[in-house]
């Protein structure tokens, strides 16, 4: 296995993924806000915001709280929400299973859930097929009151004590 690694997110790696675009219809995750107001959000710990690296380069960020909630959902049941983004020119070549693997081991170690949750585009087969592989269930479905968009709210329950 290579060697994956999960620290917090510094300015640095923030401002890298400030420039991530990706291809239709994955362009719905560019990042389009004002970049110092991400890397201010995405550098502070208090938004959960953490780096994917491997061999030293990043290929890809997580966070965990509301940071991973899409307006419009239900978060009601005890879960830890759960938001990732790959660097775009990694997408679809087969990584998704080990990278997001990482980051459910870290999860689960670090912050010890009862449920892992994510919420996805309804459109996005690839990341609902991968999510499902790796355990996940669709709990809901709604449409983004902000985007007009439908999402699913998937979940995984985790072997952490209650």
């Amino acid at each position: 296995m290579s060697d994956l690694t999960i620290t917090p997110m510094d300015a640095a790696a923030a401002e890298e993924t400030t420039g991530w675009r990706y291809p239709p219809p994955y362009d719905i995750y560019d990042l389009d806000e004002e970049p110092a107001k991400l890397i201010a959000i995405f550098s502070d710990p208090a938004y959960g915001y953490f780096q994917l690296r491997e061999g030293g380069a990043l290929v890809g960020f997580c966070c965990f709280g509301e940071e991973g909630r899409v307006r419009g959902g239900d978060y009601a049941a005890p879960a830890l929400d759960l938001g990732i983004a790959m660097r775009p020119d990694l997408t679809g070549r087969g990584l998704g299973r080990r990278y997001l693997g990482a980051i459910l081991t870290f999860a689960e170690s670090q912050f010890r859930p009862p449920a892992l949750r994510l919420t996805v585009a309804a459109f996005n087969a690839r990341a609902r097929r991968l999510y499902a592989n790796l355990g996940f269930r669709s709990a809901q479905r709604f449409n983004s009151p902000a985007s007009g968009r439908e999402y699913i709210v998937m979940l995984r329950p985790t072997a952490a004590p209650g």
